[in-house]
This record gives C-alpha cells, sequence and structure tokens, in this order.
C-alpha cells in the first residue's frame, strides 16, 4: 500500500470513528446545558452512567447510549434539567476490551451530570 493511502484511510478511520449525538428536545422537559456565570442550579444534582459500544476500530455502530433511558429515573417528579453535561471516556475495562479483541469490538463509558429542577 501506498503512503499515500495509508494517510487517507488513517484520516478517514480518525474522523468518522465512535460518533454519537445527543437530542435533548426528545426528553419532554425543558434541559439546559449550562448556567449564566454566578448562578447556581437550584434542585437534586444527579450522575447517570450508560454504555455504548462500536465494532471495527469505531466504524459501525452495535449499541448507543440513550439519553432519555438513561435520565427517565431522574426525571420523575422534575420540571428540568440545567447545567447537563455528557462525558463519554474510555475507562480501563473499555480499554482492556478494546486491546482484547484487536479494536473489533471498542466500549465507550457515557456519564451524564446534571441538577433536576422544579422538585
Amino acid at each position: 500500500m501506498t503512503r499515500d493511502r495509508l494517510w487517507l484511510l488513517a484520516v478517514v478511520l480518525g474522523t468518522g470513528a465512535c460518533t454519537q449525538t445527543f437530542d435533548a428536545t426528545s426528553l419532554g422537559v425543558p434541559a439546559t446545558m449550562a448556567v449564566a456565570p454566578g448562578d447556581t442550579s437550584q434542585g437534586t444534582p444527579f450522575r447517570s452512567t450508560a454504555h455504548t459500544v462500536h465494532g471495527l476500530f469505531g466504524l459501525v455502530t452495535v449499541s448507543q447510549a440513550n439519553l432519555r433511558k438513561s435520565l427517565a429515573r431522574q426525571l420523575v417528579g422534575g420540571e428540568g434539567i440545567s447545567n447537563l453535561r455528557i462525558r463519554t471516556k474510555s475507562g480501563w475495562l473499555d480499554v482492556l476490551v478494546t486491546g482484547l479483541t484487536l479494536g473489533l469490538i471498542v466500549p465507550r463509558t457515557v456519564v451524564y451530570t446534571g441538577v433536576i429542577t422544579g422538585r
């Protein structure tokens, strides 16, 4: 394989691997990603963890973390979410699975944190 083709393959794998879109409009309640500087969110803080799995070095999505499903328990009796943060990371177990499968299975951990307002 020529150097140009290897470069092109690296760019394609690097730009399209392990992507996911989170849509807060499907929650059915108002959700904000941040608060104004100096303001504090009033309510109950929460933290929820979900997992997403990709295959073939991240090119194929096997399962995605579902924002609505992950936050359903948190939203009972709440009127909204403020200061929502979504963090996708590779924990040590995620890296171990990726290494053992030589990149055929690529799990990621998704952590949702924020404040439930209106309780």
